[in-house]
């Protein structure tokens, strides 16, 4: 399972299911940093999209810039919207450099303590010209000396914009939540069984596992017309 984890504590963004493996690697390396960034008015508005706006509208909103992501909104009801790019995908996922790719999440207070930091290092190390394998060993690194806190109980986010990209096979894929948690088995929520509506995805080398809840509406109350997934 392929997905974006923005928060480099990460955000996770669902691609779809050997997507690795069967698609050719479009973008080798990082393209010009500029590809990457957006006016910060639209950028604001695309991250508020994440979730209902009576959540977004009074949370705080990050920006990426050409020095990384900075506090562009102050919030006041402890949720952190942002925008994650393509750096926050799977390790080995062929669009890890796609400058297209924009996921919007907002995260709760709880997941934005360990999420946020966590997309901010995976971006501090791509901006300093770091490849995909520098990426994985400094967030582990981080994870191992305490620099990066793990997902603590009761940590999720709103993955809810039809604005999103998360990749060319899905686009903004379906509204959902995600909740993380510490490494626990998946089947312990009921994810990936027969009929069960939660994905689990494992992540060890984050010591984290992550569940996704699919939704039936967008943030912006309209049908998602999920039932055919």
């Amino acid at each position: 399972m392929s997905f974006i984890a923005s928060g480099l504590a990460f955000v996770f963004l669902l691609a779809t299911q050997g997507t690795a493996q069967s698609a050719k690697t479009p973008y080798p390396s990082m393209a010009p940093v500029a590809q990457y960034l957006m006016p910060s008015d639209a950028e604001i508005s695309l991250a508020r999209s994440a979730a209902p706006k009576s959540i977004s509208g009074d949370a705080e909103i990050l920006i990426l810039t050409k020095d990384g992501y900075q506090t562009a909104v102050k919030g006041t009801n402890g949720f952190v919207c942002m925008v994650a790019r393509s750096w926050s995908a799977d390790y080995d996922d062929p669009g890890f450099w796609d400058p297209r790719l924009r996921a919007p999440i907002c995260y709760n207070a709880l997941a934005a303590r360990s999420q946020v930091p966590a997309t901010i290092k995976r971006t501090q190390v791509v901006l300093s010209g770091g490849s995909q394998a520098q990426v994985l060993t400094a967030i582990k690194a981080a994870i191992q000396s305490g620099e990066l806190p793990t997902a603590e109980a009761g940590s999720m986010a709103y993955m809810m914009s039809k604005q999103a990209y998360l990749n060319y096979r899905v686009g903004p894929w379906l509204p959902h939540l995600m909740f993380f948690t510490p490494a626990t088995d998946p089947k312990s929520w009921g994810a990936g069984l027969p009929d069960s509506p939660i994905l689990g995805i494992r992540r060890p080398e984050e010591r984290l596992t992550v569940f996704l809840i699919p939704l039936g509406r967008w943030s912006d109350g309209t049908s998602s017309g999920s039932e055919g997934h």
